[in-house]
């Protein structure tokens, strides 16, 4: 695995275990000679994750839209910052050019992209690990809603189970060199749910 994408919060968050993880995830990747690809931010949970990889002689990609670059956010001490002009060529890149995905905690944004990734994961259209690191339970209700989506026969078992979870950052990467994608043919739902309609 040679590029980990990992998705987080512009805002710090109410606890300091937040910005430890993302931290302690960041040395990591350096230290396993993973490159990090993010969100190119230099504030809040994103910050201090490229920061401690940089810290660590890490290699860190940043891709931002070029409206959070021109209101001051960009992280400049970046030596590849990639600037697009919408937030779906942001995503876009970042599925592309990424080997696997983690959430840390954050907020819409944080949620939306990872959903994104465990959809398109779900469809087929890559095989690539998507984790939620859940510091300190902040994934939790997530989790639980996402569970009982599958109890409702909206999200199959298999699907539910493509998602990773893990406390730590040493158990999430742990679990990403483990990961073996379900085979193409127990993951193509939408031949089985288009049966027998006209």
């Amino acid at each position: 695995m040679k590029r980990i994408c990992v998705f987080c919060g512009s805002s710090p968050g109410a606890k300091q275990d937040y910005l430890n993880a993302a931290a302690l995830l960041g040395s990591l990747l350096a230290r396993k000679g993973i490159s990090l690809v993010y969100g190119g931010g230099s504030v809040g949970v994103m910050g201090h994750l490229a920061k401690a990889c940089l810290n660590a002689g890490g290699d860190v990609i940043g891709i931002i839209p070029r409206r959070l670059k021109e209101s001051g956010v960009a992280f400049s001490g970046l030596d590849k910052l990639y600037v697009v002009e919408t937030m779906r060529e942001r995503k876009a890149m970042m599925t592309e050019v990424s080997d696997g995905f983690i959430a840390l905690p954050g907020g819409l944004g944080t949620i939306e992209e990872f959903i994104e990734v465990l959809t398109l994961a779900q469809l087929g259209m890559h095989t690539k690990p998507c984790g939620l690191l859940n510091v300190c339970g902040f994934f939790d209700k997530m989790i639980d809603f996402l569970n009982y989506a599958t109890q409702q026969r909206f999200i199959d078992n298999i699907h539910f189970n493509m998602m990773l979870i893990d406390e730590t950052p040493e158990g999430m990467l742990k679990k990403f060199e483990d990961y073996q994608a379900p085979q193409a043919d127990k993951i193509a739902w939408v031949v089985k749910m288009s049966e027998g309609i006209d």
